[in-house]
């Protein structure tokens, strides 16, 4: 049947908040097509979970260039989609994409050469039958290329109008503020940066907020519950169906006594809250101003209503957050 969005899409609690001093509004809760939406993956599935996040106000879907089984395949069902699905609704969806990572052979294949940056935003656009994207970022630092060259090209892609913003992933601090300093130069400075970030992944704090905040960006975080570490798939031992079972993207050899131990501490707060323990962690990730959004994966419809029903509840009292800090302490 032919897709129309649900006319209530933006009267749920899902908010939009500003990406640093920018025009750009994120949801707090965005969609990221990093597993779940390749080729290896029923298309009819992959359709059925970004519509239904779409019908709930989530605006923002996340992509990268070697997103997906194989490599790209990600953004090919995003582009299939679009034409069969979301096209009408091209104007109200914030998309985005990346470079850095390897994805051809040659020396221009991986990093943040001006090359390799502007070839492979030139192929994104052509698996999702884009004219534009709504950001393009440099999805990691590049200690082989003049920063300089890196930004330049964010910069020049802009004025290509292949994107309306650009951002920086995983970046240091000082690295970060170097390439803002570089971006505003230039005349269009870094809106958002995407680090990971998440209970068990702490690493931003507090010197990349830091300079997130002072740069004017804002920030959006991806693996808010540690590749599902952070849900309750792993309270009583490693599911024969899971990430860590696999080892895909996610060592069992995490999975310890003391792990599990943190995460039923962690649970039963969240009971205590009325919400599951992953709705905490994404709640937790958002306590801080300076982060946009968080940013969430579903392999299943139910996990994404789910997930995306953490925004009627984020408000943590101090008690709340001292728990959590004696918690995750050892």
């Amino acid at each position: 049947m032919p897709y129309t969005a649900a006319p209530d899409r933006y009267s749920g609690p899902l908010d939009y908040r500003r990406c640093g001093v920018s025009g750009l509004k994120l949801p707090a809760v965005s969609l990221g097509l990093w597993h779940n939406f390749g080729a290896d993956r029923p298309y009819a599935t992959s359709r059925e979970i970004v519509l239904r996040a779409f019908d709930l106000g989530v605006t923002h879907i996340d992509l990268a260039n070697n997103y997906g089984v194989p490599a790209g395949s990600a953004e090919e069902t995003f582009g299939r989609l679009l034409a069969s699905d979301l096209r009408p609704y091209r104007d109200e969806l914030i998309v985005s994409t990346k470079a850095g990572y390897w994805m051809w052979d040659g020396p221009y294949g991986e990093w943040g050469s001006r090359k390799y940056l502007v070839a492979s935003l030139d192929q994104s656009l052509a698996r999702m039958g884009l004219e534009y994207v709504d950001i393009f970022y440099s999805h990691r630092f590049d200690p082989d290329t003049p920063l300089e060259e890196t930004i330049g090209a964010l910069d020049a892609v802009v004025r290509q109008g292949k994107a309306l913003y650009v951002g920086i992933s995983s970046y240091p601090a000082a690295e970060t503020r170097r390439a803002q300093e570089i971006a505003r130069s230039l005349g269009t400075p870094l809106v958002v940066h995407q680090p990971s970030y998440s209970m068990l992944d702490r690493w931003i704090e507090p010197d990349l907020l830091d300079a997130v905040g002072d740069a004017g960006m804002g920030c959006i975080v991806f693996s808010p519950l540690a590749q599902g570490l952070l849900t309750d798939r792993y309270l009583d031992g490693i599911p024969a169906d899971s990430r860590a079972a696999a080892d895909e993207s996610l060592s069992a050899s995490r999975v310890t006594d003391e792990l599990r131990t943190t995460l039923r501490a962690l649970s039963e707060l969240a009971g205590a809250r009325g919400q599951t323990l992953a709705q905490l962690a994404l709640a937790w990730t958002l306590r801080d101003p300076r982060v946009t959004s968080t940013l969430i994966g579903a392999s299943s419809v139910l996990q994404l209503e789910q997930n995306v029903a953490t925004v009627g509840n984020l408000a943590l009292t101090t008690d709340e957050l001292e728990v959590i800090e004696r918690v995750l302490e050892p």
